[in-house]
């Protein structure tokens, strides 16, 4: 197993450094650490008098795709815990990036996060969200109530496009695009839910085109799934019961959506958001799994 180091926190790249380690088999279930200790000795050997680094004050970290995203293109450099294993964190010939600031434990990252998200839990319970479309700010129920910068007509999430429909001409392929698209209102935030709207779809938007219809309702989209045809039914319903046609396990595929739920759960305001966005990406992930079937029976001579 080869592991590559690099070193590039540091404006002058003259200061960079780069090492290609074949690990001993012992550090391969062996902590990460002693890869930051190897480093830093050899690097500390070429720059002792011009940038020396401390073990201690430095950490690990390896590049990943942006949890939620479906661009591949878009990366984060994520920490590794000084106690982590190797092999459980590290791919063979993976590319690791040493940084400046302490390494952390895992019952560090356990805490830490523990306690975000005791934080989060109680600003959901002490605050409410702006009803407003587009809008993310949270206030104490009853406010006072702060400025906002909103859409005025629900998202549209077609395909791979999410738009809002007031601001057509703004698309967007990835979520946390999408969600940073700029409101095209502006007043005061309000807890008041605004009943009638949802979020439109494909077959929203072929209605609206050859009827001319208004946005839907909640009443108008609880009667069409009252109604019982094919298209009434939400997307992920219709799709729970084509998988289980075809074999796959309905407890399977709903442990699946409950873990894209959870994932989506803070960065949606309310229930049509978050279905969208799970809808969204589970599209995204069969799209690029049909991609890579048919991309093997290519190479199928």
């Amino acid at each position: 197993m080869k592991v590559f180091l690099n070193y590039e926190d540091n404006e002058n790249s003259d200061l960079h450094k780069s090492l290609k380690i074949t690990l001993p088999k012992s550090w391969k279930t062996g902590p990460s650490s002693n890869l930051l200790e190897q480093f830093v000795e050899s690097y500390n050997a070429k720059f002792q008098d011009t940038n020396p680094l401390k073990v201690e004050e430095m950490h690990l970290t390896i590049r990943q795709q942006v949890p939620g995203s479906t661009d591949s293109t878009k990366t984060e450099l994520v920490p590794i815990c000084s106690d982590a294993v190797v092999l459980e964190e590290i791919p063979d010939r993976g590319d690791v990036y040493i940084c400046h600031g302490p390494s952390q434990t895992k019952a560090d990252l356990q805490a830490a996060a523990q306690a975000a998200e005791e934080e989060r839990q109680n600003k959901l319970k002490n605050t409410v969200a702006c009803t407003h479309f587009g809008c993310q700010n949270r206030f104490p129920k009853g406010g006072p109530y702060p400025e906002c910068r909103y859409h005025k007509l629900p998202p549209v999430f077609h395909e791979t496009a999410k738009y809002w429909a007031c601001c057509p001409n703004k698309k967007a392929y990835d979520w946390d695009d999408f969600q940073r698209i700029p409101g095209c209102e502006t007043g005061t935030c309000t807890e008041i839910k605004e009943d009638g709207k949802l979020f439109l779809g494909g077959t929203d938007l072929r209605e609206q085109a050859s009827e001319g219809a208004q946005l839907k309702s909640i009443d108008d989209f609880n009667k069409a799934q009252s109604a019982g045809g094919a298209e009434a039914a939400p997307v992920l319903d219709r799709l729970r019961n084509v998988m289980v046609e075809m074999g796959i396990d309905k407890e399977l595929y709903d442990q699946v959506i409950d873990g894209m739920k959870m994932e989506y759960k803070s960065s949606s305001s309310n229930e049509a958001e978050l279905l969208a966005a799970v809808s969204q990406d589970l599209g995204g992930k069969l799209k690029a799994m049909m991609k890579s079937i048919a991309a093997e029976q290519l190479r199928i001579k």
